[in-house]
């Protein structure tokens, strides 16, 4: 530490000698108090690290809690949209029902369901198939294709290729 140049010494030898240090001031604690640690950082950790490791866990909880709001959010809708499918489901349900209801509510259903039961006409004959009974084979008396007026002619290989090809004659 340089001095003061009117403090400078007048000796040379006085020059090289070293110079003694202040001696400490003594504490109200006593004389043998120890020194503070209060301004050292213990283990390399600051106020300002733990600051922001503390606002780093912080942030993270942050993003973590709305990424789970986020996930609950879109397994939200998508329930919504298995709800809306259901009810959907249900309408056509409903609606189906209501055309069995009118259908049996018709007098002609409720004539022909009678004659089951013979409280048809004397002249009529009662009838019933068999629950296991199989379907009509396609010539079968009063299928389309024994009907009066239908086509019974089978076209031709080439005929067929070329209305797939080009559409059907009009």
């Amino acid at each position: 530490m340089p001095r003061h140049p009117s403090l400078a010494p007048r000796d040379p030898d006085e020059a090289t000698q070293p110079v003694p240090e202040a001696a400490p001031a003594p504490s109200a604690a006593g004389p043998a108090a120890r020194p503070s640690l209060a301004g050292l950082g213990v283990a390399g950790i600051s106020r300002r690290r733990v600051a922001w490791v503390g606002l780093t866990v912080l942030a993270a909880w942050i993003v973590i809690a709305f990424a789970g709001q986020a996930a609950e959010a879109s397994r939200a809708t998508a329930r919504v949209a298995d709800e809306r499918a259901r009810n959907a489901d249900v309408a056509a349900q409903t609606e189906a029902i209501r055309r069995e209801l009118d259908l049996a509510t018709q007098e002609r259903w409720v004539l022909q369901q009678a004659r089951a039961y013979r409280l048809g006409s004397r002249a009529e004959r009662p009838f019933a198939l068999a629950p296991d009974a199989p379907a009509l084979a396609d010539d079968a008396p009063g299928s389309p294709t024994r009907r009066l007026g239908a086509d019974t002619t089978t076209p031709s290989p080439l005929e067929g290729w070329l209305e797939v090809l080009f559409g059907p004659q009009d």
